[in-house]
This record gives C-alpha cells, structure tokens and sequence, in this order.
C-alpha cells in the first residue's frame, strides 16, 4: 500500500538511487485549480462535438469512453473518425495559461534533485514549453516526450514508455515517475521505477496499487525527498 505524506526520511530511501526523474505534465506538474487542462478538456469535447456533429452531451460521453478505451480522446478520434492530429492538438491546446504563475519553490527544489529531469506528456511540445514557461521551470528539464514523438499511442501503452525509456537512454530501476493518473503509473512500476501518485490537491488515494507514495504537494514532497538526499 503506498504511503501518504508526508512521509518519514527513512522512507524515502528508496528515491537513493535515483538518476532520472520523469513527470507527467498536466495537473501533475501545476495544480488542476489554475483551470488550464480544465480548459484543454474543454476544447477536446467542443472539437468532437464539431468534428463527429453531436451534441455537447454526447461528445462529453464519447471522450470519456474514448480516453478510457483508447487512452487519449484523440487516439480514438483517429481510430474511429480518421481525425488529423495535428489539427486537433493545435486547437485543443489553443487555451488561456493566464492561470499558471512562477512557482520559485517548485524551480528550486528541482534544481536540487540529482541527475536529469524530464516530461513524458499527452500533448505537445509546445504546450509543455509554454507551459513550463508560465511554472518558470522551463531550464530545469533536459527532455520532453511528447505524443508526437510517441507516435500518437498515450501513456499507459507499454510500447510509448519503451520508445521514451530509449529516447533517452533511461534505466527503469534508476528512475522515478511522477502522475496525476493512476494506470499511468502500472507500466513504471513494473518496469522497476519509484512511482509517486500526485492528487492536484484533492484527498489522497492510497489504494492505488501502482502508486509507491502518494502525495497532494509535489513541491513539498520533492522537498521531502531532496532534504532526505542531502541528509
């Protein structure tokens, strides 16, 4: 069962070892309250509104049943509706970032982590730059994986994490992963990485069995892990 934060240096042992840390992007690297992936969702379900000609209620059913059947709502409009990604990533992440402020804290505890940092994310390269960007925290990753570079097939398909665990030349048990969603976490976590469940703020869910730890403060966390390393 994982453990909730915050947790007992001793515990955080496990993070020694580790030369690469891997985080998820939206509502995992900026809390969801600064709306932007709300809006983002907002965007998907009006483009499948428009693009199938159903009503908003219907297109919110079908993204839902898409992101779960095929990971992401565009992979099932491509499977299903032969939608052209490019055109659908462009508008989906055309939204307001106004939300995201400079997070001093966050720029500064990963700084402290040892060994290289990187984003494996759903959407695109530019919307991780201008979103990094917004955070202030842009200089401190050395990659991003982006669904492009994924071939359009999402987390948790285990072919997208072996393409990106190559990409950078990344050993899974020398690793830790950071995600809002759970079943992202299950292919990690059997690769052999620490992984650590980010719940936006929200209560804690410390049943997910994927998960190592859980915590609702990635920044404090980090924190938590970077003071233990140094100890």
């Amino acid at each position: 069962m994982p453990q909730e934060q915050p947790p007992a240096g001793d515990d955080l042992s496990v993070f020694a070892g580790v030369r690469d840390w891997i985080f998820d992007l939206d509502d995992t690297l900026y809390p969801p309250e600064s709306g932007v992936f709300t809006a983002v969702m907002s965007r998907i379900r009006a483009y499948t509104a428009r693009v199938i000609g159903v009503s908003a209620e219907e297109a919110a059913a079908l993204q839902r049943h898409y992101a779960a059947r095929y990971g992401t709502t565009l992979r099932g409009l491509m499977e299903e509706h032969g939608v052209d990604p490019g055109d659908f990533l462009a508008e989906v992440h055309a939204v307001d970032r106004s939300g995201l402020v400079p997070h001093p804290a966050l720029a500064a505890v990963l700084a402290r982590l040892p060994g290289r940092k990187f984003i494996l994310t759903s959407g695109t390269h530019a919307h991780a730059g201008e979103t990094l960007s917004r955070l202030g925290i842009d200089d401190r990753f050395d990659g991003v994986f982006d669904i492009v570079d994924a071939g359009y097939l999402p987390k948790p398909a285990e072919a997208t994490y072996a393409a990106f665990l190559a990409r950078f030349s990344i050993e899974p048990a020398a690793a830790a992963m950071f995600e809002d969603a759970p079943r992202n976490l299950v292919v990690p976590r059997a690769l052999g990485m620490s992984t650590v469940l980010v719940t936006g703020g929200t209560r804690p869910r410390p049943d997910e069995a994927a998960a190592d730890f859980v915590t609702a403060d990635l920044p404090a966390f980090l924190t938590h892990i970077a003071d233990a390393l140094s100890g």
